[in-house]
């Protein structure tokens, strides 16, 4: 157990930190953010938006004057990752939104992240430049070259301090291997290579090739009218590098080993849990649809999202999960409303704390949820500017459905469906947690007694 990674209700008081962003007047598409991201120490945390920007934030050292104030996120590097772009065969704008982030740990002094739109996966290194050469031989200052024979006496170039500068390369391009768009990008754990996942096929990548990638899964039927499921999410074990499983829109869940066969067309284990006759309804299919999987840090357990429910798996146990979380059920009613507004086919992720002992994922109305997996304990809470004053503690919201009002609650009418929380980071040893919500990015701590 990570300390201060307790249980997580009797312990912990969430209180604001920080926002980024502007106030909600005026926000264009573009500034929406799309993916959210911590590195793997939890000092850099990226977002994503549609614009194509990449912005990392760097944690402050803790200052000693002020020890209740705890290292706060700056903007640290701020670069245009992908462009908008227009396949001229299929007649097709490729938009420049950045639909997932994933860092490499760091190996030198450099970060580097893998950031993707629909069809481009690229690598990007990260670094800082705090000094620069002077006294060149053959260039003046100006960096013009000098007359040759000019010059008259050799000098050894010197590297003089400068304001320093984070500076944003992209290293490598992965393009040209996907017919259809790119949902997820996992990074394996021999960190020699990486996957790309579309609608109907998964794509391994090694590092250092650009040129060419191996199709691991290909779910395309010979008729397109025989499709039955896309592909909405995959990932790689976290310490398996052999082991990687997938999602799909049929609500199962395919594990695949790499080592029985080159292409993974036959998975090792399939996790379905046996639908409910009782509540079987038109909405059903697309409600059980996948929207996000990712495994624990032990690499014990898996964790799916779907529209209504967050379930747990243990990778031993195919046939049904071992818990079931309802994120909104109060929702159920109003599938056919959220059905005429598309609302239905939103896609929420979901996190683990550093020690897989909390889970949490977002609603509407800026609403997001934390299930405590030992007490079975609970909460809902809100990302709202009303609420963030600085060491603001969070109040627990709930909402009614029909009957009375109580004074606290909101009713299930009045939810706000514009507003939603679709991508939320935790911080992989602290309780920090980074929640997006449109254009702006809360950034909210555990209180320091």
């Amino acid at each position: 157990m990570i300390p201060g990674l307790g249980n997580l209700m009797q312990d912990v008081l969430w209180c604001f930190s920080q926002v980024k962003g502007t106030i909600d007047v005026g926000v264009t598409e573009a500034d929406i953010i799309s993916t959210v991201e911590f590195n793997h120490t939890g000092e850099l945390l990226a977002t994503g938006d549609k614009g194509g920007r990449v912005v990392i934030f760097q944690r402050e050292q803790e200052s000693k004057n002020q020890p209740h104030r705890r290292g706060e996120y700056n903007v640290y590097s701020t670069f245009q990752s992908h462009e908008p772009e227009f396949d001229y065969l299929k007649s097709l704008e490729i938009e420049e939104k950045i639909n997932k982030i994933r860092w490499l740990p760091q190996q030198n002094a450099a970060y580097f992240l893998l950031s993707t739109n629909d069809k481009t996966v690229k690598l990007w290194k990260v670094s800082e430049r705090d000094k620069r050469p002077e006294g060149y031989n053959l260039k003046d200052e100006d960096g013009r070259l000098r007359d040759p024979s000019m010059i008259t006496s050799l000098r050894v170039p010197v590297l003089r301090p400068m304001d320093l500068m984070v500076e944003a390369t992209p290293r490598r391009v992965f393009a040209n291997a996907h017919t259809y768009h790119i949902n997820s990008i996992s990074v394996n754990s021999d960190y020699e290579t990486y996957m790309s996942a579309d609608d109907l096929r998964i794509n391994l990548w090694n590092f250092e090739i650009t040129n060419q990638s191996f199709n691991i899964v290909d779910i395309k039927p010979a008729n397109m009218e025989e499709l039955t499921e896309v592909i909405t999410a995959a990932e790689f074990h976290p310490h398996h590098c052999n082991i990687f499983v997938y999602s799909s829109s049929k609500g199962t869940i395919r594990l695949c080993d790499m080592r029985t066969s080159a292409l993974c067309d036959r998975h090792a284990k399939f996790f379905e849990e046996p639908e409910d006759p009782s509540n079987r309804s038109f909405f059903s299919e697309i409600i059980s649809s996948i929207s996000d999987v990712k495994f624990s840090h032990s690499g014990s357990y898996m964790m799916t999202r779907d529209y209504l429910t967050v379930k747990v798996w243990d990778l031993n146990m195919e046939n049904r999960p071992i818990e079931t979380y309802q994120v909104h059920d109060y929702l159920r009613s109003k599938l056919c409303s959220l059905y005429e507004n598309d609302c239905i086919f939103d896609k929420f992720e979901c996190v683990w704390n550093g020690s897989d002992s909390v889970i949490m994922t977002g609603s509407y109305n800026n609403f997001f949820r934390m299930f405590d997996r030992n007490t079975k304990r609970d909460v809902t809470l809100e990302a709202s500017r009303e609420s963030s004053k600085p060491r603001a503690i969070l109040k627990p919201r709930k909402v009614c459905v029909g009957g009375k009002r109580k004074k606290d609650e909101i009713s299930v009418d009045s939810l706000d469906f514009n507003k939603k929380i679709l991508h939320t980071a935790w911080h992989p040893s602290e309780n920090i947690i980074a929640v997006a919500a449109t254009n702006n990015l809360y950034i909210f701590q555990d209180k320091v007694n």
